[in-house]
């Protein structure tokens, strides 16, 4: 079998959300989320007509509580009146109140199993308050609101986060990607014990690893379990500009690239239209692959499996990487000097006016004898000539239009020969936009990183600032987490929840901890959403009221209430309170 090297989209159902089909053999869909206030009805409208002249196919708007989920009524009475039927979505969290209610209005709501029947509820028709929660709780819950929505045709999204599961599934399961799978498939076996199939599932986490992990685990036990419900994708709180761009192209990317995904959201911090380009840049490079020719695989009776070709079993070679560690950075772009100071020394910026041979025999000396391969034109032969060179390093280029299925095939042979030189993913690429290439670059070296494979990864764009794909590669390799450059990120997309600027506050917190590179900040918009979403993070700036800041050391508040204005030197004296500072 040969999945894993051609593309083929996984089967799922078809599910009805108003007009617009998702899953089955409807086209993957882009949706966003509003940042304004859902009870601010003259912003919401506007906005939603905002990202419907930008290409978003869904738009979702929180709904923290009854009021909020009642205003969604007026908005749509508001939207269609303009001539505007997008699906609406309302987002829930902590409060089935508001979950019920918006029934009532739009086309989907969207629970999260870790908070919905596990918080104490008074909604009139729940009457086991005060007693253990137990799955007979849970299922008395979920199916009286699971009946309404197959009343009123109402799709539910069952929406898991990392860091946001119930006690009794952490009690069980601990805060990991299993444990994410079982919160959904409970409430996906409860929807089928009802037979309502307008269900679609997520698993999210700012860490691109849980993320793509989650997910990879929730398709084989949907599979296993003969639930064929479509999926949404999407890095949660990835933050904004570039390291945004790229942990979303990683995560998303390396999915759809598999064939796994049926809707769609890059979470950036940034008003919710920026969000459409990076998700169609991200469809506009998986459809290359998708309608590229089948590749012919190397091994027949050895399919491609990932990890089978770990990263830790390449040799040694000195000066140029140590086993089992990607660290070899190496980019080739458009002249444009001075060049940086590399992060490490084992990485190599050159310009376009010189070979790449040539430039990689001057950094290396004699420690390497680099050898540059086609993936789409490998042999055994080929391979075995060099197998035994202690110098030797691969350079494994791709035809573009399916580098990732080309890699793997190669990878593929590399594993069933016992080949154990270490490999270098060489992209080489003639684009002439810096933000396509991003995404191209993010999702094919992803991919394969992901995977477990590879030594390092070489950049050759010749049409680029060779530092800003330096600046690239120093992402990829921190999102899908072989080597950290700069402190990480995470920060929430801002919703009508956030009770501060958001924006500018993440550009504040990076201009003063920015060089921090071993640490995970977390800054969150709010209390409903922060401590959980940020599970990931060492510290963290959330909002709790308006102009007031509670500060996180891991999952633990250690000061609250802090004045806005004061929370970022705060925040400084924390770290450095915990020992994780340095002077830039």
């Amino acid at each position: 079998m040969t999945e894993l090297i051609n593309y083929r989209r996984q089967v799922t159902q078809e599910v009805k959300i108003g007009h617009l089909p998702l899953g089955g053999g409807s086209p993957i869909r882009i949706q966003t989320m509003a940042n304004v206030a859902t009870d601010d009805i003259f912003a919401a409208v506007e906005q939603t007509k905002q990202v419907v002249a930008n290409g978003a196919e869904y738009f979702r708007f929180t709904a923290q509580g009854v009021k909020q989920a009642k205003a969604l009524g007026e908005i749509k009475q508001q939207l269609l009146a303009n001539g505007i039927d997008i699906p609406l979505i309302a987002d829930i969290h902590f409060n089935p109140q508001a979950a019920f209610e918006a029934l009532n209005y739009v086309e989907k709501v969207r629970i999260n199993p870790g908070n919905f029947a596990e918080q104490r509820s008074s909604h009139t028709h729940i009457t086991e308050i005060g007693n253990p929660i137990t799955p007979k709780h849970v299922e008395e819950v979920f199916s009286m609101f699971v009946q309404k929505a197959q009343k009123l045709n109402r799709a539910i999204r069952i929406g898991t986060n990392h860091g946001s599961l119930s006690q009794r599934m952490l009690t069980h399961w601990g805060d990991t990607p299993q444990g994410m799978v079982e919160s959904a498939i409970e409430y996906a076996k409860l929807c089928e014990k009802l037979n309502f199939s307008d269900v679609v599932i997520s698993m999210k986490s700012s860490n691109v690893l849980v993320m793509t992990e989650a997910v990879r685990l929730l398709v084989k036990r949907l599979d296993t379990e003969g639930i064929p419900f479509p999926l949404h994708l999407g890095v949660t709180e990835a933050g904004e500009s570039e390291d945004g761009r790229i942990k979303s192209a990683i995560g998303i990317g390396s999915l759809l690239a598999d064939g796994i995904g049926d809707t769609i959201r890059v979470s950036l911090s940034e008003p919710p239209e920026a969000e459409i380009p990076v998700a169609e840049a991200i469809l506009k490079h998986i459809a290359l692959r998708s309608q590229a020719p089948t590749i012919e695989a190397y091994c027949k009776a050895n399919s491609y499996k990932r990890g089978f070709y770990p990263r830790s079993l390449a040799k040694k070679r000195n000066n140029f990487h140590q086993a089992g560690i990607a660290y070899p950075i190496i980019v080739r772009g458009r002249e444009n000097l001075p060049l940086p100071n590399c992060e490490s020394n084992n990485d190599l910026i050159t310009t376009s006016s010189q070979p790449l041979c040539p430039a990689i025999t001057h950094k290396y000396g004699n420690a390497i004898e680099p050898f540059f391969f086609d993936s789409s034109e490998l042999s055994a032969c080929k391979l075995e000539a060099i197998a035994q060179n202690p110098k030797a390093v691969i350079f494994l280029s791709a035809p573009s239009f399916n580098r990732i299925g080309y890699w793997r095939n190669a990878f593929e042979l590399l594993a069933n020969l016992h080949i154990t030189t270490p490999v270098i993913l060489h992209l080489k690429s003639n684009e002439q936009a810096y933000d396509q290439l991003l995404i191209e670059a993010s999702i094919d070296l992803g991919t394969l990183l992901l995977d477990g494979v590879a030594n390092g990864i070489c950049i050759d764009a010749p049409k680029q600032n060779c530092n800003k794909l330096y600046t690239l590669a120093l992402g990829i390799m921190q999102a899908t987490r072989l080597r950290f450059s700069h402190a990480e990120f995470i920060s929430c997309p801002s919703c009508g929840r956030t009770l501060f600027d958001l924006q500018g506050t993440v550009a504040e917190v990076k201009k003063h901890l920015g060089h921090l590179k071993n640490l995970k900040i977390g800054v969150m918009g709010c209390i409903v959403n922060g401590p959980g979403e940020m599970a990931d993070a060492d510290y963290g700036y959330v909002g709790s009221s308006p102009g007031k800041i509670d500060l996180y050391k891991g999952k633990t508040v250690m000061k609250r209430g802090i004045a806005q204005s004061d929370a970022v030197k705060e925040l400084v004296e924390l770290i450095k309170e915990g020992g994780d500072w340095y002077e830039p």
